[in-house]
């Protein structure tokens, strides 16, 4: 049977629309989240660590009524979108006495997860202040990780869903499009790396992307209830060598076309980046294609 529509890599047939419409039906008096919830726990369509895919499942119900397959109840409220009104994050204030000397010297080095706790904002503060790009929320999954030396914060790690098409990666990992589409959660994607500008301690870069990258499956698997099994990132070759991400083992899998993903005439829009990528585990090519007939 021919889908009616695909929709983030479900195939939605005309025996899921009639099955749509029978639950609007049984429920009038229910709003649209409420609707598409219900439609989770019937498909049984929850994310790893067991959470309902509601947004997802939302946007798939306004398809299909945009498209004129289903009838959605109007909508009660139009709530503000929190990436249009969010404020950038405070400037914060941290002791920056110059961190010189030894790696060895710094002490203990802690990688702390601060999603969710009272150092998020310290985090953000500081990608916000300290990093060339400043901040952005990151995308679907993600951790912020703040290294503490002696109770100060010396760097900064933002690590989020990773882009669904990016060419050299998929050339790299030579998954089709089908084990991308089901696999893709298991990359993740290192959008902000900052070392402090008062912290200057040679080999602590590398280092600390060689560490992060090791504790990063168990992280992710203990957030998501899954691991990850290949991470990647973006260098800007007018700014950067990527000297310490090769240091740590990364490679260099190739260019960005330019374009980006709001490029409609298909023309470059903004700098090409260096795509490096660091298998986690040497099956990572198996992994990543598996699952799929």
């Amino acid at each position: 049977m021919d889908p009616v529509l695909r929709y983030r890599g479900r195939s939605v047939t005309a025996s899921d629309v009639s099955f749509i419409r029978r639950l609007i039906a049984a429920h009038p008096e229910e709003s649209r989240r409420a609707l598409s919830q219900r439609l989770c726990r019937a498909w049984s369509w929850v994310q790893p660590n067991g959470a309902l895919r509601d947004m997802v499942c939302r946007g798939l119900m306004l398809e299909l009524h945009r498209a004129g397959h289903i009838a959605l109840p109007p909508r009660r409220r139009t709530p503000p979108n929190p990436l249009v009104v969010r404020a950038r994050p405070a400037p914060v204030a941290v002791d920056d006495t110059p961190v010189q000397g030894r790696l060895a010297d710094l002490g203990p080095l802690e990688l702390r997860q601060v999603r969710r706790s009272e150092d998020e904002a310290l985090f953000d503060g500081l990608i916000e202040t300290h990093h060339y790009l400043g901040y952005t929320q990151p995308v679907g999954e993600h951790l912020k990780v703040l290294v503490v030396a002696q109770e100060r914060p010396i760097a900064c790690f933002a690590w989020s869903s990773a882009p669904r098409h990016l060419g050299p990666r998929d050339r790299h990992i030579g998954w089709s499009a089908e084990a991308r589409r089901r696999n893709l959660r298991f990359v993740a994607y290192n959008s902000r790396y900052l070392i402090l500008p008062w912290v200057e301690v040679r080999y602590l870069a590398s280092h600390l992307l060689a560490r992060m990258t090791r504790e990063l499956p168990a992280a992710w698997e203990r957030a998501y209830g899954h691991p990850v099994y290949f991470v990647e990132t973006f260098v800007d070759p007018a700014r950067f060598r990527g000297t310490c991400y090769r240091a740590a083992g990364w490679t260099a899998l190739g260019q960005t076309t330019g374009r980006g993903k709001d490029a409609p005439t298909r023309k470059p829009n903004r700098p090409k980046k260096d795509v490096l990528g660091l298998a986690l585990t040497p099956r990572f090519r198996a992994l990543l294609s598996r699952g799929v007939a």
